[in-house]
């Protein structure tokens, strides 16, 4: 018996509306081009026939449906109180959109699911360059010198020497800040079994580098990096996360834990103050462009203007709102 198959005239609708949303290669969205991501919290995000929709019900407002450019996002991170159906899921990784669950602003990351349309080109170029000793030192040379400035590092530097200084640059800076903030010495610690009974500077700064490590964490999955193949760190499932942290650690968590050396709770003021001003979204582009420059230095790279305006608000009847600001009534 001859199969039956099915023209073009005999499809249903569904079935063509189904037909249409198939992504083509052409389609996928490349990370290298931009970061396209999106942010969702207190949503349930789901399937019909015309596309994957993100639903919000208030009292006020009833169920809002709003769809999802899901063959335009490279990343969609879901925060608290998300929902997402299988099916949901499915469209998202035949797009080769990376689904990232975090926690609140995106600032933490606990689970990933990469496409496998995703490109392997970024992977294959971290792990290059983390098996040959020389390409791993030349790496972790260049991480230091995008810290501390260009020429920083003589030449003939072995990595044990490029540790130390590192940590004389780093404890300086510590030095600098205790100064500054008039607190007298300060020595680095970290201890989960005395969590209590350190000083709030430790404990802002443990908070605050637990966001940072969620948000590069993300950008490396996006980019489809491995997390765990690190250059400076290693014996991790987030080595990697650890060496791209720390390029920005001088100019985020640090200067924001010894802000909060008076705080009474200074790790929730350090998880709220490390959300201010959009740094989430101002810093993911910069760490996917800075990773590419470390793994292939020969190739120029844009890098993201921090103070363009990359995220609006959505309000079904002004349009885009400018977000970053405190839109609550004065009390």
């Amino acid at each position: 018996m001859t199969p039956t198959t099915t023209t073009g005239t005999d499809r249903t609708p569904s079935q063509g509306r189904r037909r249409l949303a198939a992504p083509t290669v052409a389609m996928l969205p490349r990370i290298a081009d931009s970061l396209s991501f999106l942010y969702l919290d207190i949503v349930r995000v789901h399937q019909d026939d015309t596309g994957v929709c993100a639903e919000v019900t208030s009292e006020r407002h009833g169920t809002q449906t709003v769809y999802l450019p899901t063959a335009a996002l490279s990343c969609v991170l879901l925060g608290p109180g998300t929902s997402i159906t299988a099916r949901a899921l499915a469209t998202l990784a035949r797009h080769g959109t990376t689904t990232v669950i975090t926690g609140s602003g995106g600032v933490r990351c606990y689970a990933a699911t990469v496409p496998d349309s995703l490109t392997t080109t970024w992977l294959e170029r971290q792990t290059r360059s983390w098996a040959d000793d020389t390409h791993r030192l030349a790496v972790a040379t260049a991480m230091y010198e995008h810290r501390f400035g260009r020429g920083t590092v003589p030449a003939g530097t072995t990595l044990a020497q490029l540790r130390g200084l590192e940590g004389q640059r780093v404890k300086a800076h510590y030095q600098l800040l205790a100064r500054q903030y008039k607190i007298g010495r300060f020595r680095r610690a970290y201890d989960p079994a005395s969590w209590d009974t350190q000083d709030p500077v430790n404990l802002a700064l443990s908070s605050a580098n637990t966001c940072l490590y969620g948000i590069v964490h993300a950008a490396i999955t996006a980019l489809g990096c491995s997390p765990a193949l690190g250059y400076v760190h290693s014996g991790n499932q987030q080595a990697f996360v650890y060496d791209i942290a720390d390029l920005y650690k001088a100019e985020l968590t640090i200067p924001l834990a010894f802000s909060l050396h008076n705080s009474h709770n200074p790790e929730a003021a350090a998880r709220r103050s490390f959300r201010e001003g959009l740094r989430l979204f101002k810093l993911l582009p910069r760490i996917v462009a800075d990773i590419q420059r470390l793994l292939d230095p020969d190739t120029e790279y844009d890098v993201p203007d921090p103070e363009e305006q990359l995220v609006d608000l959505w309000d079904p009847v002004a349009g885009a709102v400018q977000a970053g600001i405190n839109h609550g009534t004065d009390s």
